[in-house]
């Protein structure tokens, strides 16, 4: 019974001695897969070489999407404040007029009962001034009671408000009042252009009666549009306002618009995202309202590992770097690569390796890279 225990313990620690064997055996499979050495004739005549590497200062891109935008004082929405019927206009969306230019003749009845109103009443204003005058001066003398004197000046206080009032509606519709006298009445009345810019719309079709809440004319200033951009609210915190952009176009990607950063809104909306304006550095004509636009932000990211190219090899999709481990022996690490920047490349481990006390191959990566590829091959 003794003989049979002891058999039996014998053969467990057999077993478990095996199985360790099996395990070292595989480890060192795995670790002769993804470790090459050089002889030293071979380092000898490569161009590997070896450091540490360091943390540094890199930038990314950060890439968003907007559109081109007009601001609230560059936009003009023409409209008639007496209504009337539009007799005339040559503009079509798209062209180009001037501050002062007539854009559009208006025609109407009430034009000409308002400069008859004017003349009228400009024309009672004289009679109640001389009226007045002269009742102040029999007041003075006591030839005429004060009630009368009274009703004089108030009269012409009225006519002179009246004057006034319609004076300021004549300019409202665009007419000179000091031009105006019995000669230089007319039915109809022109519209001028308030701004530079373009006609961005016309609403309106010559013999149709406008109401004066209507539109006729959309113009715009382009001079001043701005880039409103989409950003991530996880993204707001790399944005800061003064920051440097590339604004392009799908049409034509190569060429590049240089914006700065101008407002950053303060409302998040339900897809959580922020409205950023951005003004662009240089005016061109092919940039027009409503225009999408992609552009690249610069964002720093401090204290990074970088690693210069030379130092990284690409292998079955995947990125590696080598470490040295001992005299002409090295050993291939899977990395995750980041930003780039000035021929070095971000890099992190998928463990906690500390980075610091470890000698990384900067250059002749892929030499190593086909050296342990023919390895595997013999």
């Amino acid at each position: 019974m003794k003989k049979y225990i002891i058999i039996t313990i014998a053969f467990a620690i057999l077993t478990a001695c095996g199985g360790k064997q099996k395990e070292a055996e595989a480890t060192d499979a795995v670790a002769d897969e993804t470790t090459v050495e050089l002889t030293d004739a071979q380092l000898k005549n490569s161009e590997i070489k070896t450091g540490k590497i360091e943390q540094r200062s890199i930038s990314s891109l950060l890439k968003v999407n907007g559109k081109i935008e007009v601001p609230p004082q560059n936009m003009v929405s023409v409209s008639v404040p007496m209504g009337g019927y539009l007799k005339s206009t040559k503009l079509l969306a798209g062209m180009h007029i001037t501050k002062g230019e007539v854009i559009a003749t208006m025609e109407d009845q009430q034009y000409i009962q308002l400069q008859q109103d004017y003349l009228v009443a400009k024309a009672h204003l004289s009679s109640t001034e001389k009226e007045f005058n002269r009742q102040k001066e029999l007041n003075q003398s006591k030839a005429s009671s004060d009630k009368v004197f009274e009703n004089a000046q108030t009269e012409y206080i009225s006519q002179k408000v009246l004057v006034k009032s319609l004076s300021e509606k004549l300019k409202l519709i665009g007419v000179n009042p000091d031009n105006l006298n019995e000669n230089t009445i007319s039915r109809s009345i022109n519209i001028y252009s308030p701004i530079d810019g373009f006609v961005s719309q016309v609403k309106m079709n010559i013999g149709k009666y406008v109401m004066p809440t209507d539109v006729l004319f959309e113009l715009v200033n382009p001079e001043d549009i701005h880039l409103q951009l989409t950003i991530f609210e996880k993204d707001l915190f790399k944005i800061s306002i003064g920051q440097k952009i590339f604004a392009y176009n799908n049409t034509e990607p190569n060429k590049k618009y240089d914006c700065e950063i101008i407002l950053i809104g303060k409302d998040v909306s339900a897809e959580r995202t922020v409205q950023v304006q951005c003004h662009f550095e240089q005016y061109d004509k092919s940039l027009i309202p409503g225009m999408y636009m992609n552009a690249e932000v610069e964002v720093s990211t401090n204290n990074a590992f970088v690693i210069p190219n030379d130092g990284l090899v690409r292998f079955e999709g995947k990125q590696y770097v080598f470490t040295q481990t001992d005299n002409n022996k090295y050993q291939m690490q899977e990395v995750t690569t980041q930003n780039n920047e000035n021929g070095f490349t971000q890099i992190t481990f998928s463990d906690s390796t500390d980075m610091r006390n470890k000698l990384f191959v900067t250059k002749g990566a892929y030499t190593l890279l086909m050296k342990m590829k023919n390895q595997e091959e013999e």
